[in-house]
């Protein structure tokens, strides 16, 4: 029961001072996609992918891990790659071996969106 409260605890301060930054970044231009050139990780948590668009090099792997108490999937919209339904702390990976942009999303959750880009 301990352990259970203190996540609780943890989940509710780092919601508190996730929405205290983004406050504090209003005004300022939107993040810029990140840039990988060997392996990428995007957490997956509170709903949402950590980076909603990544910016990365032909063969690199991309790996998504979820950090939410929800399983959730990550599923391309062209059927290139799908996961299992990945429970906490679970990780699917894919490695982008041709250019282009591949949109995927939660298919449980399809509201959650993401995009890589292979240069």
């Amino acid at each position: 029961m301990k352990i259970y409260l203190t996540r609780i605890f943890a989940r509710g301060l780092a919601a508190a001072l996730l929405g205290f930054a983004s406050l504090s970044a209003m005004g300022r231009d939107a993040p810029k996609p990140m840039n990988q050139t060997s392996g990428a990780e995007i957490k997956i948590d509170n709903f949402s992918f950590s980076a909603p668009t990544i910016t990365i090099a032909a063969g690199t792997q991309v790996t998504w891990i979820n950090r939410d108490d929800m399983p959730h999937t990550v599923a391309s919209d062209d059927k290139l790659f799908k996961s299992k339904a990945l429970d906490t702390d679970e990780k699917f990976s894919f490695t982008f071996s041709t250019p282009g942009t591949y949109h995927y999303f939660c298919s449980i959750h399809p509201k959650m969106t993401g995009e890589v880009v292979v240069k």
